[in-house]
């Protein structure tokens, strides 16, 4: 089971975790930021590739974290992949409600809805699995119960079938 400071740890690590996904999500707006404020036109390449890399920067940033974390061995494979699928996710369905909200209110209204939604998840998520350590304690006191309970049950017939052959022993040394 793991001690109170190593859960504290991976919170931490979480939280990490959300505030690079969340400026990597902010940075998609970027080509947007560059237009209103006059630094691009809304035509020619240079915003066709902006529109392009921004789009895709938090994926890319996603599966690089989680990449080199399984490459200096911080997370098992298998953990690292279920991880950053959820993250991935986690921000298309925030880059799609965002996308929304920019189209209907501004992008100025859509960085606060993309990392409403983010945090959603992430609240949505931490429950869940809350839910899911509650259980599994649970199940393991249950079993612990059985286990205490079966222990005392053989204790208790080891002693009356001790007790039966040294009665029947005295008995029989009686009879005599």
């Amino acid at each position: 089971m793991k001690t109170y400071e190593e859960i504290v740890k991976e919170y931490k690590k979480r939280q990490h975790d959300t505030v690079v996904d969340t400026l990597a999500t902010g940075l998609t707006y970027m080509d947007e930021i560059a237009v209103d404020t006059g630094l691009l036109e809304e035509t020619g390449i240079l915003t066709e590739l902006t529109e392009s890399v921004t789009g895709l920067l938090p994926f890319m940033i996603i599966s690089v974290h989680e990449g080199t974390k399984v490459l200096l061995g911080r997370k098992p494979g298998k953990a690292g992949l279920k991880d950053g699928a959820y993250r991935m996710v986690k921000t298309g369905a925030a880059m799609g409600v965002g996308a929304a909200v920019a189209g209907a209110a501004g992008f100025w209204a859509a960085i606060p809805v993309t990392m409403g939604v983010r945090a959603l998840f992430d609240r949505y998520r931490s429950k869940t699995l809350t839910g899911r350590r509650v259980q599994g304690r649970i199940q393991r006191l249950h079993e612990l119960n059985r286990f205490i309970r079966y222990e005392e049950t053989e204790e208790n017939n080891e002693n009356a079938a001790e007790n039966t052959v040294t009665g029947a022993v005295t008995v029989a040394g009686e009879i005599k």
